[in-house]
């Protein structure tokens, strides 16, 4: 007669250790809370008794000013985010094709290693700023169209061409990370080899290095910012606007801070997902 195993009790020794690690992470968090909030006084105390606070206060922190910069640092603020959402798709795309390529194996791709080798190095060793710079005004130079493109799709493709270089080497760390006897494995039951990379290396190799993939993310993120140096009318173009109108550097504090808020999700997830592969890893072997 077949069914279920019954799931063994916990002794009772397993159980007190439960009990004490309860009690120990409520203590942490007690003292953790604690910590941090005389700390938060201390420094604020400190802050507000110099002599200049009322002058940045003024100057950095000025509500009103942030009221009435608000629509226009927001408006700016939304084309980051569509532009974020471009560049990310096309990083995604055009990194997995490098890494690919420098994986080939066999000197009849020789060529395409090179150029892919050569594309991540030049890319990684550009600032983003020049490539912004050749990419906003080299290509319309080039005379191609005769409309100059927007500017933030030329700072879109600036941030494909640079993002996709470092990308594709973590995407390459990930393929090479897959152990060899998979895609043996998987060319033994009559896959092709690019039904082996696509269908056993690729998802495997997603997995692995998704914690690192997340974090450029979040750096992608953070330089959506620079496609103003483009004329671009994004958040920070739009606080530049809004600090010369109103002599007041707290538009930009404004437009920090939404940056700030819209990567905090993303920042809170990626060290989630990071202790989930890693609390998986070490599954069995704590004591």
């Amino acid at each position: 007669m077949s069914g279920a195993l019954p799931t063994p009790e916990p002794s009772g020794l397993e159980l007190e250790r439960r009990r004490f690690r309860r009690r120990q992470t409520g203590r942490s968090v007690l003292v953790a809370a604690a910590s941090t909030l005389v700390f938060a006084v201390v420094v604020w105390i400190t802050l507000v008794n110099t002599p200049g606070w009322a002058r940045v206060q003024s100057t950095f922190f000025d509500p009103a000013v942030a009221v009435e910069a608000w629509p226009r640092v927001f408006e700016g603020l939304l084309l980051n985010l569509a532009v974020l959402v471009f560049a990310a798709a096309g990083v995604l795309v055009v990194s997995i094709v490098l890494a690919i390529l420098r994986t080939l194996r066999g000197p009849v791709f020789f060529p395409l290693r090179a150029l892919a080798a050569a594309y991540t190095d030049l890319f990684r060793g550009l600032p983003l700023i020049i490539v912004l710079y050749v990419v906003g005004f080299g290509i319309p130079g080039l005379g191609f169209t005769d409309t100059r493109p927007p500017a933030a799709v030329l700072g879109t493709v600036a941030l494909i061409l640079t993002y996709s270089a470092y990308v594709s080497e973590v995407f390459r760390a990930g393929i090479e990370a897959v152990h060899p006897s998979q895609r043996l494995a998987a060319r033994s039951l009559g896959l092709s080899h690019g039904q082996t990379m696509r269908l056993v290396v690729l998802p495997q190799a997603v997995r692995k290095v998704t914690p690192a993939l997340m974090n450029d993310l979040v750096a992608m993120q953070k330089d959506v910012g620079l496609i103003s140096v483009l004329g671009a009318v994004d958040a920070v173009r739009a606080a530049q606007i809004e600090t010369a109108a109103a002599f007041n550097f707290t538009p930009y504090v404004l437009a920090g801070l939404l940056f700030v808020l819209i990567a905090l999700p993303l920042i809170r997830l990626t060290d989630w997902y990071t202790a989930r592969v890693r609390r998986r890893e070490q599954m069995g072997a704590l004591v």
